[in-house]
């Protein structure tokens, strides 16, 4: 085959339109990538969920961290949903001393299915402990609340360094509803707990994420992520400007049919819908 028709065969010229598409064999080979996609069925991944993250592209030792949490599209499904800010917990030298999560949870056996979580593991795996919540949970999870959150309503998520504990660093994790400027609080905050964090004095390593366990032929949900911000252990502010999308693998149990993309507020994270962005290329963190 000459370079003329191996290029005809993968771009074709529309003269009509102009536009350059797609020829028959990069169709061909698009439909063969794509035949082994999971875009239907449960997750078979070690813990039922299929997951995406988006990494803040920021380094640094910090004292607090947040972000705007927004479900656009809440689920149809009874399946649990896990929308969550993480941070990585450090000593003073730079090790690692576990990890935590904060966000929201669509889950059916709380009242009208919408929950809170704020929970974590220590250095070893083992779940951290901490303060008694002073919000019910029909679950009886010490992690996992009842809270009443409603779509399209703009949420600050907040983990945040609260002293020390005998021989533990407190970690409060806290969530506040936003007025309509997405600024304002339209009401007093509401602190979840205190986890306690043994030798993890400083925050580090943060992003946001999906946690699906649905099929992934669900009804599409869709969150957004906005104006995330940390303080450092210096008291100076920084927020980051990019982020770095991941989809968790085809061979771990991942859904295809998930996808992170921006919009003039922030980043958008959805379900059931084709991919349009590459695992790893960086999306800029509308301002």
């Amino acid at each position: 085959m000459g370079l003329y028709a191996a290029t005809r065969d993968l771009l074709q010229f529309d003269p009509g339109t102009g536009m350059v598409h797609a020829g028959g064999v990069a169709r061909w080979f698009e439909r063969l990538l794509r035949a082994g996609e999971r875009t239907s069925g449960l997750p078979p991944s070690a813990n039922g969920a299929s997951s995406f993250h988006l990494r803040w592209e920021i380094d640094g030792r910090f004292a607090s961290a947040e972000v705007t949490l927004e479900v656009l599209e809440p689920p149809q499904v009874d399946s649990l949903y896990f929308w969550a800010l993480q941070a990585d917990f450090t000593d003073r030298t730079g090790h690692h001393r576990g990890g935590a999560h904060l966000g929201l949870q669509w889950f059916a056996r709380h009242p009208g299915s919408t929950a809170v979580n704020w929970g974590g593991y220590d250095d070893t795996g083992r779940e951290l402990e901490g303060t008694l919540s002073t919000l019910p949970s029909s679950t009886q999870n010490p992690n996992t609340r009842d809270f009443q959150w409603r779509p399209g309503v703009p949420y600050r998520l907040r983990i945040a360094l609260a002293g020390v504990t005998g021989d533990a660093t407190a970690w409060t994790g806290s969530i506040v509803e936003l007025g309509s400027d997405r600024r304002t609080p339209a009401g007093p905050g509401v602190e979840i707990r205190r986890l306690l964090v043994p030798g993890g004095s400083e925050l580090a390593g943060c992003l946001v994420w999906s946690e699906v366990f649905a099929r992934c032929d669900a009804p599409s949900v869709s969150v957004r992520w906005s104006d995330p911000l940390v303080v450092g252990v210096d008291g100076r502010t920084t927020a980051p400007n990019w982020v770095t999308p991941t989809f968790q693998r085809h061979e771990d149990g991942g859904c295809a049919n998930t996808d992170s993309m921006t919009d003039a507020v922030g980043v958008i994270q959805r379900t059931g819908v084709r991919r349009s962005t590459l695992p790893g290329r960086r999306l800029a963190v509308p301002s």
